[in-house]
């Protein structure tokens, strides 16, 4: 059996492996989301499970074997995409859960880690309307967990595109950058998956018809029932078309090393495994 990051692919006695070494467990949180025209609709949940498994490598790599980095089977469906942030739940593929259910799936998918063994468990969120739910759920099973006598647990919560720093902003965006929540289906996304998945990736179907009126500009507030028009003609916030995969290299590399900082930061104390 190949040795691996992700827990699907393991056996379980070689997960509980992992556990008793005081693995830590990473739980990727994506959604079912459209968008747009040139790439598949599964986009938060792959590229926040490939995220997830390349932080893990690299945290095993960066602390030479001393932990370990397990990948829980992520989430794949997310909270209602906004108009303001995914381009509205009202857009034919776009399959989302209430609030709730996210919640209740966050806290029993972590309690159930937790009776395992977890102690140190990061939540990676994909989709950025996800974030408070998870926390919610989060503290859930961490309440749970204290009930039931077990006060050694720590849970992280992240979303990786915030582990992008200035500088690499400001080289990948000549232009000006948006803002994170205009860059659904945009050049951040685009360019990972050229890099990941690039047979999910069809450049060519970028129409300029339809992809027009971006980066897009909405109203500063919600309103219910959803207005369609609000939403750009292609479903995506930002223009896709200078994703490269080199751009996504870049991005992985960048918020991938921040990332293990800050998991490091946290779980361990400092000059566990560096010199100071």
């Amino acid at each position: 059996m190949k040795n691996t990051v992700y827990m699907e692919e393991m056996d379980a006695f070689t997960y509980r492996d992992k556990l008793a070494q005081e693995a830590v467990m990473f739980i990727p949180v994506g959604a079912l989301e459209q968008h747009g025209s040139h790439m598949a609709m599964c986009v938060d949940a792959a590229l926040t499970k490939a995220m997830a498994g390349a932080t893990a490598e690299a945290l095993v790599a960066d602390t030479e074997g001393a932990v370990e980095g397990v990948v829980c089977a992520p989430i794949n469906f997310g909270y209602r995409s906004q108009q303001r942030s995914g381009g509205g739940f009202h857009l034919s593929g776009t399959t989302s859960l209430a609030g709730s259910t996210l919640i209740s799936l966050a806290r029993d998918i972590c309690y159930n880690l937790i009776e395992d063994g977890a102690r140190k468990i990061v939540f990676m969120n994909g989709h950025y309307e996800n974030y408070q739910f998870i926390f919610e759920g989060a503290q859930l099973a961490l309440e749970k967990a204290r009930t039931d006598g077990i006060s050694d647990v720590k849970i992280q919560l992240l979303s990786y595109w915030d582990f992008v720093d200035d500088a690499t902003i400001d080289a990948l965006y000549p232009d000006g950058f948006t803002g994170w929540d205009l860059e659904h289906a945009g050049v951040m996304e685009t360019s990972l998956m050229l890099l990941f998945h690039p047979d999910l990736v069809d450049m060519d179907r970028i129409d300029a018809g339809v992809y027009c009126d971006l980066p897009a500009v909405l109203p500063n507030y919600d309103v219910l029932p959803v207005v369609p028009g609000y939403t750009p003609p292609s479903g995506c916030l930002s223009h896709p078309g200078e994703s490269t995969r080199e751009k996504g290299v870049i991005l992985r590399d960048v918020a991938v090393r921040n990332m293990v900082t800050a998991i490091e930061n946290e779980f361990y104390r400092p000059g566990d495994f560096h010199e100071n």
